[in-house]
């Protein structure tokens, strides 16, 4: 092994060892929840800033004292065990105030999308059935909107400006106690206590609420501080959502638990980006795939190596933009990881391995059971062997990635709390995988594993497709396209064809300078099979992004190729001229007329 592959080997175990030298004592309390551990560090950490926002910064002790009065305000207001309040807010340091204090109390805080609004808002407050909704003024003209399709006793409040005509909680907040909770004013969360509800994101549906609780809380924030070695030196540039686990949770908890602070940016901004890293001095930067592709693909920029930033944390970083985003910005580690906010197991790339998304150590392995099991593209579900259990992957050969779910309490792994939807919940596990009568959590997510056990994204269930007798990878395809010249944004999807069986594969392209349609046409020839490259393309000026930065496809899949129901330039692959050509009205009735029939 080189040396560099030993300081990578060394570096691994001791990140393993810190995050499991960190998270051994939780289960030891059954009360020291994420807000106590807030409230211990107020009294050590004091007015060192903790959560940092463009207009205002909360120290430990101002997080401590505004999490304890909005604790008193839900207990004021009649809030008791197991009651929900949905919280819609942009990014600001108070949002976690907000729901630290209230999980405190034993009240469960649904955070809402804040991209969503009239129907898809009321059906993401229902299906938690809240006691209570606030809003953040800004967004309260979202929540009034939606007030017609919520049950007339559902309570709703405002704060801070721009209430509209719902009442503005401000003024009965600021009038409680900032002092620590004494034990007779309330009955404290435990560990197994619900939390939050974390929505996913709804990209394949709408959006469902995943049960987090104090407990899981308690593992992301010690286990992540421990994977990066958080301190009291160190600032977390955020600039994801705080309504989703990744940028809500991870990035602040772990990051607090450690003395650190947290920047909190309202959205991500490539062209301010290096200029406020640098500005804020931060050290921590936690991002997702798409992150990464937008700065690498960004002009230069005079601050991109001025940073002092010793680790990129997060998830969804492809291979061929791993090593250019990290050679480009001289980042010095970057930790890439992969996990649900629902999920039973996680997965991490402590060694640095390019487009790897983590391997599980031997020594862990019996706390982490992981599957890979083939997948049958065409009934949508696991294959089954004649015994009927789930038919193992070899090694490289992809398969839908499950793990092992366990009843017991206390355990990092194997837990599955499900969401508030109980046939949503059942609907994820999967029963008789590796032995009659075991049960397994279901990620939907097709990975494939390498004889050194890393492991690696390959797509979502439902976004392969089959087409030709052959299985369809949208992510391969995607990453195909997008080193293309003049490429700036792509997704690739699955669309049906009168006649024609399976989906046959369609990508849009946002594109820019350098982009040419004959040599994109060339590049997918000598890369792709045939089978895999997308028959239809749609040149489009913008691709919607869902709530948390992801291209958003299920729109576009919806839309088929029909020239009439977009403005956007389509093209059709004409295999026989060798070339795209437009896909005009008359060759759109031949191809739905079952031209492509086999």
């Amino acid at each position: 092994m080189t040396a560099r592959g030993n300081e990578n080997t060394k570096a691994a175990l001791d990140a393993w060892v810190r995050a499991l030298t960190l998270t051994a004592p939780i289960e030891r309390d059954a009360t020291r929840t994420l807000p106590t551990v807030i409230d211990a560090q107020a009294l050590t950490r004091g007015a060192a800033p903790a959560l940092i926002g463009s207009d205002t910064t909360l120290s430990y002790a101002e997080l401590a004292a505004a999490a304890n009065r909005y604790a008193r305000w839900g207990l004021k207001a009649g809030l008791r065990a197991g009651d929900v309040v949905c919280l819609l807010s942009p990014n600001c340091p108070n949002y976690l105030a907000v729901w630290l204090g209230l999980s405190r109390i034993r009240a469960s805080v649904a955070l809402l999308n804040t991209h969503l609004a009239g129907e898809l808002l009321a059906h993401g407050i229902v299906s938690v059935a809240p006691r209570y909704v606030i809003a953040a003024g800004t967004l309260s003209g979202s929540l009034a909107a939606a007030r017609r399709l919520l049950p007339r006793e559902m309570r709703l409040g405002v704060l801070g400006p721009g209430a509209a005509d719902l009442p503005c909680l401000d003024a009965e907040v600021a009038a409680q106690d900032p002092f620590p909770l004494d034990a007779a004013e309330y009955d404290p969360a435990t560990l197994e206590d619900r939390a939050l509800y974390i929505y996913t994101s709804g990209t394949t549906g709408l959006p469902k609420a995943a049960s987090v609780s104090h407990y899981r809380l308690m593992q992301w924030s010690h286990w992540f501080a421990g994977l990066m070695d958080t301190r009291p030196e160190d600032r977390m540039y955020d600039c994801l959502p705080l309504y989703h686990s990744v940028g809500g949770v991870v990035a602040t908890g772990a990051t607090l638990v450690g003395g650190g602070a947290v920047v909190v940016r309202e959205r991500f901004s490539a062209r301010d980006f290096w200029r406020d890293v640098v500005a804020e001095r931060c050290t921590l930067f936690q991002y997702i795939g798409e992150l990464c592709r937008y700065l690498a693909a960004s002009p230069p920029d005079p601050n991109e190596r001025r940073h002092t930033l010793r680790l990129c944390c997060g998830n969804g970083l492809r291979a061929e933009v791993w090593q250019q985003f990290q050679s480009r910005f001289a980042i010095a580690r970057i930790l890439e990881y992969y996990a649900a906010t629902e999920g039973s197991f996680s997965l991490y790339n402590c060694e640095g391995r390019p487009g790897a998304i983590g391997r599980i150590p031997p020594f862990l392995a019996h706390r982490m059971p992981v599957a890979l099991v083939r997948f049958d593209a065409t009934r949508g579900e696991p294959l089954r062997d004649a015994r009927g259990l789930c038919v193992p992957c070899a090694a490289n050969e992809p398969g839908e990635a499950l793990g092992q779910v366990s009843d017991a309490q206390g355990r990092a792994t194997g837990r599955f709390e499900g969401y508030a939807d109980r046939a949503a919940s059942a609907a994820k596990l999967l029963r008789n995988v590796v032995t009659d009568g075991d049960t397994w959590y279901r990620t939907g997510d097709l990975m494939r594993r390498d004889a050194q056990g890393f492991f690696y994204f390959v797509d979502r269930v439902g976004d392969t497709f089959r087409w030709k007798g052959e299985n369809v990878s949208t992510t391969e395809v995607a990453a195909v396209i997008a080193a293309c010249p003049g490429v700036a944004d792509a997704v690739v999807y699955g669309v049906t064809v009168p006649g024609a069986e399976g989906r046959a594969g369609m990508t849009a392209i946002v594109c820019g300078a350098g982009f040419d349609l004959a040599t994109l046409h060339a590049r997918l020839a000598a890369a792709l099979p045939e089978y895999a490259r997308p028959l239809f393309l749609r040149l489009a000026a913008s691709i919607e992004l869902t709530g948390t930065l992801k291209l958003n496809k299920q729109q576009l899949a919806l839309a088929g190729f029909d020239p009439a129901a977009s403005a956007d330039a389509l093209y059709f692959d004409d295999r026989g001229r060798g070339a795209y050509v437009p896909l005009e009205p008359h060759l759109y009735a031949r191809l739905t007329s079952g031209a492509l029939r086999p």
